[in-house]
């Protein structure tokens, strides 16, 4: 029995330490800094570094003018910046939309052969003039100063990348409708930020060196981490800067976003096979980011199932039908919090549960998909809609 018992503690405790834990001691070692680098003002300067605006889109003819309209009005000298539209496949109006607009700071390449947004975003680069890349999405809209922002923290020779904050907006209002997970989620990654830690980026805002650019493969399925992680592999630090801001609409559903986690699982679980040296302890703090938040996360389902299969094994003893009830408990009010509604505190405190188990099932099914290589590199659009569900940070799964 003491098998199970170590099988079983071990399991809770680094699920405990995942997502708990590992929070409380980067708070802890943050505290110990005094000063926050990173917080940056967007400075006056006379020479501004060449910029090229990359975006992959598939089939965004319905919102691809409003984003050129928003990155062409960008705080941002108009002869220091070129957006790169890449049209991956020529199934919509998109690449004629972007055609049709007269600023000359604009360039489609249109491919019309749908192929993945990691060969769409490898041929961008290679025809972008600019000495700073910045990446963002066809329904990510920036601040007027967000690129200027981005681009200030890069006086520093040693930053080689900085990934700027995603605020949620509701479609109906554009009122701010960030979740619980979501605030959860973007601490950790100013914490990491902070620290010379961050794990990757937010594809709807980051900009890095060309330099470090290297052509990522055509089967890459999370793109942004790959390229973030990147960044370190290369020497360079990583970091994050929360006034560089960017909205977004909110996720369409609680299935839709089930499919997203599952697609950013399998890219993680993808990822270790180009990334593993940042593993090493020779690595310091990005070794102790990239286990503690993704690697135990990707593996937390797996936690989960050896916790509840070893504690039906010594149900026998008191103390394990305590943890076995409060095990069913929870999962229990993971499936009760699926028909709470309503934007209230406890409302969204009775959802946690639910997000919980729907994110580590997504990530269960991510890992079978890799196992078995069915997750596609070419991504699949999703219809936005009204229905709001708490959301996490792309990539943070």
């Amino acid at each position: 029995m003491i098998v199970w018992q170590i099988l079983f503690w071990t399991a809770c405790g680094l699920t405990l330490y995942c997502y708990a834990g590992y929070p409380f001691l980067l708070a802890l070692l943050c505290k110990r800094r005094s000063q926050r680098p990173e917080a940056t003002q967007s400075p006056a300067r006379d020479e501004w570094p060449m910029v090229s605006l990359v975006i992959a889109a598939y089939r965004e003819e319905a919102v691809i003018m409003q984003r050129l309209n928003n990155a062409l009005l960008c705080d941002y000298p108009a002869d220091r910046l070129e957006i790169l539209i890449g049209c991956d496949g020529n199934e919509d109006a998109t690449g004629e939309l972007v055609r049709s607009c007269p600023d000359s700071r604009v360039r489609l390449l249109q491919f019309d052969q749908r192929r993945g947004k990691p060969s769409v975003l490898n041929d961008c680069v290679a025809q972008a003039r600019g000495d700073i890349l910045v990446f963002s999405d066809a329904n990510t809209f920036f601040e007027p100063d967000a690129i200027r922002r981005l681009i200030a923290h890069f006086d520093d020779a040693e930053i080689g990348g900085v990934c700027g904050k995603l605020l949620l907006v509701d479609p109906e209002t554009g009122g701010n409708v960030d979740g619980l997970y979501w605030r959860y989620e973007n601490f950790l990654k100013e914490c990491e930020g902070r620290l010379g830690a961050l794990l990757g980026v937010n594809g709807a805002i980051y900009a890095m060196r060309r330099s470090l650019y290297q052509p990522i493969p055509p089967e890459t399925i999370v793109d942004d981490f790959l390229i973030g992680m990147r960044i370190h592999l290369k020497g360079s630090r990583l970091t994050y800067d929360p006034a560089a801001i960017a909205t977004e609409e909110s996720a369409p559903g609680i299935d839709a976003e089930f499919h997203r986690r599952a697609r950013i699982g399998a890219g993680g679980f993808q990822s270790l096979v180009w990334l593993w040296p940042l593993l090493s302890p020779t690595r310091g703090r990005v070794a102790l980011a990239f286990w503690s938040h993704k690697v135990l996360r990707w593996f937390c389902p797996l936690l989960l199932v050896v916790a509840l299969a070893s504690n039906v094994v010594l149900i026998n003893q008191p103390l394990y039908q305590v943890t076995f009830a409060l095990q069913l408990a929870f999962y229990c009010g993971a499936l009760l919090g699926r028909f709470v509604a309503g934007g209230s505190l406890p409302a969204r405190l009775s959802r946690l549960p639910t997000m919980f188990v729907s994110m580590n099932a997504a990530l269960l099914v991510g890992f079978v998909r890799w196992l078995r290589g069915q997750q596609k590199a070419a991504w699949k659009r999703t219809d936005r809609t009204d229905e709001m569900v708490e959301r996490e940070p792309a990539g943070s799964a």
